[in-house]
Parts: C-alpha cells; sequence; structure tokens
C-alpha cells in the first residue's frame, strides 16, 4: 500500500465507500508503533480488539478481558492515529449487565480513550437495546455477527456459523436488526460467504469481513496474523504475508550469539571520550585520594 495525505476516515466517510464500490481496509492495533505504521499507510480502520487477550496477554480466549486493560491499549493506538478511525472493542461484560453500563464504559473509551466509536459482538433484543441506547448517546457503534468470539464458552469451540439454510438466514435478519437499530457497519466473520454476500447486498451500510467472503465491502484481520506472529493453527481465512516470528527468531538468536562471542557490542558501537577529555580523565584518576572503609572506634 502506497502512503497517504493526512484526512481523517469518517464514519460518513466510510459509508460513503460502500456507495463508490471502494473497499474498506481494516487491521488490529494495540500499540503506538504498529497503529502509527497501519495509520500510515492508508489503512481505514483500526480496532483495538479484544483478541489482545490472546495475541498480546496469552490468554486461551477474549472473555477474560477487562475495561481498564483494553484502556491501556487503546490510549497510544488514538495518539498514533491521524488518519483512521480507531474502534474500541467493549470488553466481556462491559455491556451485557445494563445498558447504563454500556453508555458508561463506552463513554470512558470515546472520551478517555479516544476512540470514534465501540465494536459490540451479537445481535439478540438486549444487545440491540444496548445499540440504540450507545447511539442516542452519540456514540457509534460498529456491529459483529456470525463467529463472536466471546460466546466461547457457549458455544465450546470456534467454528463456522451460518452453514445450514435456517442459521443462515437468521446471521442475515440479524445483519437487518442490527442496521435499524443504528450500527455504522458491521463485522461478518466466519460465515459462508453466499450468506455474507446477501447480507452486503441487502444493507446499505458497509460490511467488513473476516472469513466471510470477497463479496464483503471491507475486510479486516488481526494484525499478529496477517505479519506471522502467532503461533499454533491459524484459520482458514487468514493470509499471512510475512513471516515474523522467522525473522525475529533469527535476530534474537545472531544477537544472542555475537553477545556470547564478544562480537558486539564492537569498537563501532559504543562511546569514546575525545583525545583531551580522555588525557583529563586519566589525570583525575591519578590525583583523587582513594577512600577506604572507616575504622571502628
Amino acid at each position: 500500500m502506497t502512503e497517504l495525505p493526512i484526512d481523517r476516515i469518517t464514519i460518513p466517510v466510510l459509508q460513503s465507500r460502500k456507495a463508490a464500490g471502494e473497499k474498506i481496509v481494516a487491521l488490529t492495533a494495540y500499540d503506538y508503533p504498529t497503529a502509527e505504521i497501519l495509520d500510515r499507510l492508508s489503512v481505514d480502520l483500526i480496532l483495538v480488539g479484544d483478541s489482545a487477550a490472546m495475541v498480546v496477554l496469552g490468554r486461551e480466549n477474549t472473555v477474560s478481558l477487562t475495561v481498564d486493560e483494553l484502556m491501556h491499549h487503546l490510549k497510544p493506538v488514538a495518539r498514533a492515529a491521524r488518519r483512521a478511525l480507531v474502534v474500541a472493542d467493549m470488553p466481556f461484560l462491559s455491556f451485557r449487565l445494563s445498558g447504563e453500563d454500556a453508555v458508561r464504559n463506552a463513554g470512558r473509551f470515546v472520551q478517555e480513550g479516544g476512540a470514534g466509536a465501540v465494536k459490540i459482538e451479537g445481535a439478540s433484543p438486549s444487545r440491540l437495546d444496548v445499540v440504540r441506547r450507545l447511539v442516542d448517546a452519540e456514540i457509534p457503534v460498529l456491529g459483529h455477527i456470525g463467529l463472536t468470539p466471546q460466546s466461547i464458552l457457549r458455544q465450546g469451540q470456534f467454528k463456522v456459523q451460518g452453514g445450514e439454510a435456517r442459521e443462515g438466514a437468521r446471521i442475515v435478519r440479524e445483519a437487518e436488526a442490527l442496521e435499524q437499530a443504528g450500527t455504522f457497519a458491521l463485522i461478518l466473520e466466519c460465515i459462508p460467504r453466499e450468506v455474507a454476500a446477501e447480507i452486503t447486498r441487502r444493507l446499505t451500510i458497509p460490511t467488513i469481513g473476516i472469513g466471510a467472503g470477497a463479496s464483503c465491502d471491507g475486510q479486516i484481520l488481526v494484525f499478529h496474523d496477517l505479519v506471522g506472529c502467532s503461533r499454533g493453527t491459524l484459520p482458514k481465512f487468514v493470509r499471512k504475508y510475512a513471516e515474523m516470528d522467522r525473522l525475529i527468531g533469527q535476530a534474537v538468536s545472531a544477537y544472542g550469539g555475537d553477545v556470547r562471542s564478544g562480537k558486539f557490542p564492537d569498537d563501532g558501537h559504543c562511546y569514546h571520550l575525545k583525545p583531551d577529555a580522555a588525557r583529563r580523565f586519566r589525570a583525575a584518576l591519578k590525583g583523587g585520594r582513594r577512600s577506604g572503609p572507616k575504622k571502628g572506634i
């Protein structure tokens, strides 16, 4: 991707992309340097995802991530992003207890964290009510249906959603309900491309796919998956564009070898006294009095 001039991506800008047939580029980020790179290289939407629990904090799933932990990652990303729309993922219990809790926590992400919107998983009646409350509070909401990782305790495993006719039709109805509730866009995760294509055709708001096929109005991946830093088996929909795990391993191995052999640091990586300062330094050492331990009484 080529660098683009700074021109803030707003929700109307994203929505206009759908009408123009222009794809939306989205990725996750959890720190300042990564977000700065993504922002500089034309990524339109940066999601500070609760996936941080797994790819950054090493946990088994996303359920344990707290509001304060996500805020820790959100703030540097928001500082780095001068162009992209930054979206904060609402952690597991941050919006499920009550509408008041949802507005309070989402408000923190916007006011304290610098997010331009929040993301909420699911489309149950209670979830739709939360979306309406947030939209009424002037907090934009990105919806998320299909595979919803926060439902792992109930589902038991991550798997494709919408593979059966009734289930696919249900997901289409959920997408329509979320649009009516006021979401500005939808993430469609791990659903058959035919279902995603039908949703994209029916909605006026953009769809952003992750394992949902090429018919979506945009695509999102987890940054660590994209660059090859994730360990273990990756989902079918992930394409690795780099092998950073291997490159970092080579760099660390070479560094360790050079330290152990004395090759690093060499003279070129050291600071030196200038000749006059070196003479004065040696003179100061000779002229100084060496103090020993005090004698006891």
